[in-house]
């Protein structure tokens, strides 16, 4: 099943969460993204009927095989184009968030060939 871009900012910052903090709930999505409590609570439904996260007894939110594929790809990919651009003389904020737009819209093939013209010039 296809996910949206929302579904990957919302998976991406689960696994954000969990690398800092071990344990993910829903508020620390909201927190995170600085979205509303409600929206995220739709979202997390969606993700999980869509089986790319469970939800235990607790609260505690993880990643599938599924979400956790798709979370991991967005995550090199923003960090991966924000260090990019960075190098580039851009300024930090800018890059992550010029990041943020870029890592959903490129293609494996141009990402894969960003990666390599960056490898091959360092």
């Amino acid at each position: 099943m296809a996910i949206h871009e929302s579904g990957e900012d919302y998976l991406e910052a689960i696994l954000m969460i969990k690398k800092r903090s071990g344990n993910v709930r829903s508020i620390d999505v909201a927190r995170e993204l600085s979205f509303s409590k409600p929206s995220v609570s739709v979202a997390m439904k969606n993700l999980k009927t869509s089986n790319y996260i469970t939800v235990d007894e607790n609260g505690f939110i993880n990643l599938t095989e599924a979400g956790q594929e798709i979370a991991d790809k967005i995550y090199e990919r923003h960090t991966f184009l924000t260090n990019w651009l960075t190098s580039l003389g851009v300024d930090p904020e800018v890059a992550s968030e010029d990041a943020c737009k870029m890592e959903h819209a490129i293609s494996s093939e141009s990402f894969s060939a960003i990666k390599k013209f960056v490898a091959d010039t360092h």
